[in-house]
């Protein structure tokens, strides 16, 4: 049976948008945003900041698993850390290829290793060994990083290096976040290995995700903005088109729920922004959210948005 994943998304995709999503249904398995591993052992209070999930038995309130991610370039310090992230019992540990942020890559993390295949192989070898057996290690990378010309070297040194499964964003760090996504490259990385290989990248409908498996052969999907986007996505996609949009007043008691939480872990000057920055992502799909964002845009305190976004809701 095919799954699909949810992605992780810096700055936008944490652990109370995980919550929501996940009780909408749909979702296997998400992915944290990167935990960034520099020069030193982290102690296990950053993990479970990062992925409070790890206190949960490594689940979202829905039961779905989530399995931290590590960035970083340091061999011996990602699997000092990755074994003491082990100690907390999450189902798997990712690590990261893909970020294409310059301030990540700048430091030698993220894409920018995909120019150093050996390297990656090192990575994902030392973090095998570091963790036991039942943990799974998993990846995720871009199709390179200003060119695709080692895709294969850096996907079968993941490989060879032990991982289990290996996520593909089909655009390179420089394709950046613009559209298309190259889903047809990733079908060579799929038939060159023998794990599991997800696709990912510019997935926002049923069609497009019908699309996605048809041209990179994969059975599995990976979903990010467009799972923001749209939160019913996954079952959607699970449904063939059966499924609608989730309905907009299904969804205004999740966002209420989503800014309740945001409200008692987010310091008060961000708390608007980051319901104002969901609903950014809604305008997509919903017409209510497009209105909403023009009405509350220039509306700053948290107690008016929600007044106003949720007060007509509960009368």
């Amino acid at each position: 049976m095919s799954r699909i994943y949810l992605a992780p998304m810096e700055g936008l995709l944490d652990h109370v948008l995980r919550d929501v999503l996940t009780r909408v249904g749909g979702v296997d398995r998400c992915v944290s945003e990167f935990i960034r591993v520099t020069d030193q052992l982290l102690p296990k209070r950053v993990f479970t900041r990062i992925v409070p999930e790890l206190k949960n038995g490594g689940r979202t309130r829905a039961g779905v698993p989530v399995h931290p991610q590590l960035l970083g370039s340091d061999v011996n310090c990602l699997a000092e850390n990755a074994a003491r992230l082990a100690e907390l019992q999450p189902e798997g540990i990712d690590l990261n290829f893909g970020c294409p942020a310059k301030c990540v890559n700048r430091h030698r993390g993220g894409a920018v290793l995909l120019d150093e295949p050996e390297l990656i192989h090192a990575i994902v070898a030392a973090v095998r060994r570091a963790v036991p057996a039942p943990v799974l290690v998993t990846a995720k990378m871009r199709l390179g990083y200003q060119d695709d010309s080692r895709t294969l070297e850096c996907a079968q040194a993941i490989a060879d290096g032990g991982a289990a499964e290996l996520v593909v964003h089909a655009r390179t760090k420089t394709d950046g976040y613009k559209p298309p996504a190259y889903w047809e490259r990733i079908a060579a990385v799929r038939e060159a290995l023998a794990i599991t290989v997800i696709a990912n990248g510019e997935i926002w409908t049923p069609e497009q995700a019908t699309l996605a498996r048809q041209r990179s052969g994969c059975e599995h999907l990976m979903l990010g903005r467009g799972m923001v986007a749209d939160p019913g996505l996954a079952l959607r996609v699970r449904g063939d088109g059966a499924y609608a949009p989730l309905p907009w007043g299904q969804l205004l008691p999740l966002m209420q729920d989503f800014f309740a939480q945001v409200r008692a872990h987010v310091a008060p000057k961000h708390q608007g922004g980051r319901l104002k920055q969901w609903l950014h992502y809604l305008r997509r799909v919903y017409p209510e959210a497009e209105a909403a964002y023009a009405a509350l845009r220039t509306v700053n305190g948290a107690d008016e948005l929600a007044q106003r976004l949720f007060a007509p809701a509960a009368a």
